[in-house]
């Protein structure tokens, strides 16, 4: 969506290490904001974009308008099946977020029909969503999803083009989120760990940080775990406010 860091332009490179020829998207989706404030305030910085683009050696920038992503309107015609994935976590907090993703990524794909999809692990959640489109839609059988690991900053702050709107202080203090996973990741131990959850919850909320969620997560079905085997592979992930900007962060436990 735009507002482009290092993050976004090494999935570039994993796709031009890849494939012969790769295509970015740019298109501020309006159908995946549940809150219009924040789509009004999301970072838009097309000058730049075009920039990083061009000197990291993008072939092609589709830079399409609303109109031509949605030529018949904005209305979802039909609902995606996704399933508890839409019920908990983001899906909880932002309803209708992911029938927008979904509808928007489906037309991008349509569009472009590429060989091979590139995200980042940042958006967690979203990778999944996006991997259970592709089967209901079948595209799974032309398009293979790959992941590439989420980009940080030297503090450990996920890069996000949400990022550009915290101020230093905001910044700075945002490191605070991949902190409160690091202590999960190096803490978790077999049995309950349930107060796990709870002290990052505490940490963050001292830090005055208004959190929507800490959970630790089945990594590969995002269903929420409390009593851990040990052998289960485990995702931590967070979602908190700084200020009236919302971030979101992950991080595998093993």
């Amino acid at each position: 969506m735009g507002a482009l860091h290092e993050g976004h332009i090494s999935l570039l490179n994993a796709s031009k290490q890849e494939n012969n020829l790769s295509v970015v998207s740019i298109f501020v989706n309006p159908t995946q904001f549940n809150d219009p404030n924040d789509f009004a305030k999301y970072p838009v910085t097309i000058e730049k974009d075009i920039s990083l683009l061009e000197t990291a050696g993008c072939d092609i920038l589709f830079l399409p308008s609303v109109q031509e992503i949605y030529p018949g309107g904005q209305m979802l015609k039909n609902k995606y099946e996704l399933g508890y994935l839409e019920e908990l976590l983001e899906g909880k907090f932002r309803p209708g977020h992911f029938q927008g993703v979904c509808q928007v990524v489906h037309r991008l794909l349509e569009i472009v029909l590429p060989d091979n999809l590139y995200m980042g692990q940042k958006d967690y959640q979203q990778c999944m969503v996006v991997r259970k489109l592709l089967e209901l839609t079948g595209l799974d059988q032309a398009i293979t999803l790959r992941i590439s690991p989420t980009l940080r900053e030297q503090s450990g702050l996920a890069m996000s083009s949400r990022n550009a709107r915290l101020s230093e202080a905001e910044r700075a203090g945002a490191v605070a989120i991949f902190n409160a996973l690091d202590r999960i990741r190096t803490t978790a131990a077999p049995g309950n760990i349930k107060q796990l959850k709870q002290q990052a919850v505490n940490d963050l909320t001292r830090q005055r940080f208004r959190v929507d969620y800490v959970e630790i997560a089945d990594a590969n079905t995002l269903e929420p775990v409390s009593d851990w085997d040990g052998k289960t592979k485990l995702v931590a992930l967070v979602a908190a406010f700084s200020g009236e900007v919302r971030l979101i962060d992950n991080l595998l436990l093993n």
